[in-house]
């Protein structure tokens, strides 16, 4: 990470989070609430009320993390990021729901995020992905744990506080996305080569 990168302890006002664009490396610091496919499905169609005010200016992580228990308190062995893509039919609708300052994941996502991105003032992170026990690395402690019961120990909500975590902002809310922009110059470069 680059010495000049943008330290954005959560929660943040919708002003600074329009200001990032696409490339700028951020240290996030803050709450951090990982969801996966179920946990996503589970907020677009119930739309729990307990979850708004865990969700409310925090950042979701698309991360199923490794937990271990040590006495009443859990441990984060390695939380690397898990492919968002899958994320899409739901995402808009979360941000939208419980206004969530931006998403982290791997790979990027498509244009129904992106406009929701735009229009609710959110960011979409990426971060490295194999690299799960650095990035566990960069959490203090484990709040609390929601719908672990439910749905087990990869799916459920994990609260997080993290400082320093790395990530790049790879969709902002301007429109901006990197991974449109990938997509079209490998596009245009296979064309190219296949005359």
């Amino acid at each position: 990470m680059a010495k000049d990168a943008i330290r954005l302890d959560l929660p943040v006002s919708e002003e600074m989070l329009r200001s990032l664009r696409i490339g700028d490396e951020v240290l996030i610091g803050g709450t951090v609430v990982t969801a996966r496919d179920v946990a996503h499905k589970f907020m677009v169609e119930k739309k729990p009320e307990f979850l708004r005010p865990v969700l409310r200016g925090a950042v979701i992580y698309h991360c199923g993390p490794i937990m271990k228990r040590a006495g009443e308190e859990w441990k984060v062995i390695a939380a690397g990021p898990t492919t968002s893509s899958r994320e899409e039919p739901y995402q808009a609708d979360v941000i939208e729901t419980y206004r969530v300052a931006g998403v982290i994941g791997k790979g990027g996502m498509g244009e129904k995020t992106s406009a929701a991105l735009k229009q609710f003032g959110a960011v979409y992170f990426h971060a490295v992905g194999g690299a799960g026990t650095l990035l566990a690395a960069c959490v203090r402690r484990v709040r609390e744990v929601l719908m672990l019961d439910e749905f087990g120990a990869p799916e459920a909500f994990w609260v997080l506080d993290v400082a320093d975590f790395p990530a790049v902002v790879t969709m902002d809310s301007a429109g901006g996305s990197l991974h449109r922009e990938v997509l079209k110059a490998s596009e245009e470069r296979l064309k190219g080569l296949l005359g």
